[in-house]
């Protein structure tokens, strides 16, 4: 294992170190394959991190944009809202399946290809389903929707993966929280706001249009960032055994967990919100758009005191204790919901809280689990992003199928910050143990 790969969470204090990442099969060593840290961007600019936010921001927009409309939908087209919220499930899919197919693809054949060509094809899924005639098909084209909105997000990882080493990644990670928590601030006021002048089908051709910006950024706004001395072969073989290797590093993959439930907590706020807000609590669609917009200030914030915390504590010990606080959070989040304690305030502050704890874990997991496997950043970012949106996926419809009130939404929201910590601390444990069995 490379020095690169040992510089992401190194032993403080009485932190236990995570397992040591287990070589690929017949892989090439990461000192071949991974770009040489002394021509790697130290200092992440300004520019930079903009046009690398922008590029994320794109899956954001595609899944919260439309959120306001989502009762709409369901009465055009004659659905229940448990119908209409399986097209965010939809989208996630789709981001997942697409994050699998992009990866490697941006491992063998460069960054910028994969990334532009996918969101090529956000851009016709955005414009087709303007005329979808059903839900069925409406939610075909969110699929291919996240597809293509897959290639901005998992090309973006592998991006800084090629840049940056160390808790630098952890930094840049933080920094890419800070610019997609516009998206969700964004995203739902503009579909408040467009619903006022334009059905739901308006929507879309602002996505497509908001497809072709981030298009014309990628393509002149970021430069390829893979050589081709460094690209691995091209094959299924080549892709299979990769995968493989991920699959095997137990740890990576218990990282990969922490940030897909991490993840999931959040996709089940989306998914739920807009019924909580305007069925439970009687908001309108610029009232419910304002007050998710205004839940993204505590995920922001928390991101951004992770830089500062970075310079003390390690990622894996920010992580640990970030989830220790979303637990506790989320169980009183549970009982303000049950008890109904403090009304509609009383909610939104306790569930502020348990989004600021997950902002610290969102970061520095991802960063944690991509330092393992720099030699194939493109296919680790395309695991860990097909498992944030794959477990998102079968997370996202619990919230309306627990009843879509304001109790299911805490408990759907718990259960996924629990799952991450039990995860967590099993595997510090093992390693704990096998350490010190090591030592005797």
């Amino acid at each position: 294992m490379s020095a690169e790969n040992t510089a992401v969470a190194p032993p403080v204090k009485a932190a236990p170190p995570l397992e040591a990442a287990p070589p690929a099969e017949a892989a090439p060593p990461a000192e071949a394959t991974s770009l040489d840290t002394s021509s790697v961007d130290r200092k992440p600019s300004v520019g930079k991190i903009l046009a690398l936010g922008s590029m994320t921001a794109l899956g954001p927009f595609t899944i919260d944009m439309y959120l306001p409309a989502l009762p709409d939908i369901g009465a055009d087209l004659g659905v229940s809202s448990s119908t209409v919220q399986l097209t965010i499930t939809g989208t996630l899919i789709g981001l997942a399946l697409g994050q699998l197919l992009v990866g490697p693809l941006s491992d063998t054949l460069g960054r910028k290809k994969p990334l532009l060509a996918g969101i090529g094809v956000h851009i016709l899924a955005s414009l087709l389903a303007v005329f979808a005639p059903s839900i069925a098909v409406l939610g075909i084209l969110r699929v291919f929707q996240g597809m293509g909105a897959a290639a901005a997000a998992v090309v973006t990882m592998a991006i800084v993966r090629d840049l940056y080493s160390g808790n630098t990644v952890a930094v840049v990670m933080s920094r890419l929280m800070l610019v997609l928590g516009v998206a969700p601030i964004l995203a739902p006021s503009i579909g408040g706001a467009l619903l006022v002048a334009l059905d739901w089908r308006g929507i879309f051709v602002v996505l497509a249009l908001i497809g072709v910006g981030t298009a014309m950024i990628g393509a002149f706004g970021l430069s390829e960032t893979l050589p081709k001395e460094k690209r691995r072969p091209s094959g299924l073989k080549s892709v299979l055994r990769t995968y493989g290797s991920l699959l095997g590093d137990r740890t990576f993959m218990v990282l990969t967990l922490v940030s897909s439930v991490g993840m999931a907590s959040l996709f089940a706020y989306v998914s739920g919100a807009s019924f909580v807000y305007q069925d439970q609590y009687g908001l309108n669609q610029q009232e419910f758009a304002l007050l998710f917009s205004a839940g993204a200030i505590a995920l922001i914030g928390a991101s951004q005191v992770n830089v500062r915390l970075l310079d003390r504590w390690t990622p894996q010990q920010i992580t640990k204790w970030a989830l220790v606080a979303a637990v506790v959070s989320g169980a009183v989040v549970i009982a303000v919901a049950v008890l109904e304690l403090g009304g509609l305030a009383g909610f939104v502050i306790a569930l502020w809280v348990m989004a600021g704890a997950i902002g610290f874990v969102l970061p520095n997991a991802p960063a944690l689990a991509l330092a393992r496997h720099g030699e194939a950043a493109g296919t680790a970012a395309a695991m860990l992003g097909a498992f944030q949106f794959g477990v998102g996926a079968a997370i996202a419809p619990a919230v309306g199928l627990l009843g879509n009130t304001s109790t299911a939404l805490a408990v759907t929201m718990t259960a996924c910050v629990s799952l991450g910590l039990i995860a967590l601390l099993a595997t510090t444990r093992k390693s704990d143990t096998t350490q010190t069995s090591e030592s005797v």
